[in-house]
C-alpha cells in the first residue's frame, strides 16, 4: 500500500529534469522567471538541470520507483555563513541557463536573503509530481519520509511554497509561516515555511 521510494543518482538525471519541468511549467514562480510560454518551453529545462545537478552533487533527491515524482532536499548546517561561492551561485545558474535573463538570478538571491540562518535543518528545495499523477499522494509520501526522519533525529525542515495548493499541503504536514511573504517584483508571492520537529514516538506493537 506504501509508496516506494529510492535515493536517485545520477543515472536518474534526465528523469529528474523532465520531471521537474513538466511538473513546474506552469507554476507561478516559473512563469515570473520566463514570462513568455515560448521562452518557457525552451529554457525552463535548463533551470531545472541546473538545480538537479546543484542537488545531486551537495544534498540528496528521493524518487518514486516509478519515476512519478521527485523531491530535492539539502542538509543545511547551523552555520550558514556566506562565502564567495554561495554568493556567485546565482550568477553562475543564470550564465549557464539564460545569461539576458536576469529574473534566473534574482530569484535565487530573493531566496536566500529569506533563508533561516542558525539552525541546522532539512531544506526541501523542490518536489515535483508529474501531472497526470498528482492528487495520488505522492508528494506527501516523499516528505512525510524526510520528516518522519528529521522527527527521530530532532532536526526542523524548511522550504518555501510557490503557489497556494502547495501551501495548504505543507500546511497540513506541520510546516508554518516563517516570517512574512516574499512577493517577487512585479510577480507572484513565495511562502517561506518552517516546521519543528515532533516528538518521535516509538512504534507500539500491535
Amino acid at each position: 500500500m506504501g509508496v516506494a521510494i529510492r535515493t536517485a543518482g545520477v543515472g536518474d538525471r534526465e528523469l529528474i529534469v523532465r520531471l521537474l519541468d513538466e511538473a513546474f511549467q506552469d507554476d507561478p514562480v516559473s512563469g515570473w522567471v520566463f514570462p513568455g510560454v515560448e521562452d518557457r518551453r525552451a529554457k525552463h529545462p535548463r533551470l531545472m538541470a541546473a538545480f538537479t545537478d546543484i542537488v545531486l552533487a551537495a544534498g540528496r533527491i528521493d524518487v518514486t520507483e516509478d519515476g512519478s515524482a521527485c523531491a530535492l532536499w539539502l542538509s543545511m548546517p547551523a552555520d550558514e555563513g556566506h562565502d564567495d561561492t554561495e554568493d556567485e551561485g546565482p550568477a553562475q545558474v543564470r550564465e549557464a541557463v539564460d545569461p539576458d535573463n536576469e529574473r534566473v538570478e534574482s530569484i535565487g538571491r530573493l531566496m536566500a536573503a529569506v533563508h533561516p540562518t542558525g539552525r541546522a535543518h532539512e531544506y526541501l528545495w523542490m518536489i515535483g509530481v508529474a501531472p497526470g499523477r498528482q492528487d495520488e499522494g505522492l508528494g506527501t509520501a516523499l516528505i512525510e519520509a524526510v520528516l518522519d526522519r528529521c522527527d527521530r533525529e530532532g532536526l526542523p525542515a524548511y522550504l518555501e511554497a510557490s503557489n497556494a495548493r502547495s501551501r495548504h499541503l505543507y500546511e497540513r504536514l506541520g510546516f508554518e509561516p516563517a516570517g512574512p511573504a516574499l512577493d517577487l517584483p512585479d510577480g507572484p508571492s513565495m511562502w517561506p515555511m518552517w516546521r519543528e520537529p515532533r516528538p518521535h514516538r516509538t512504534a507500539q506493537a500491535s
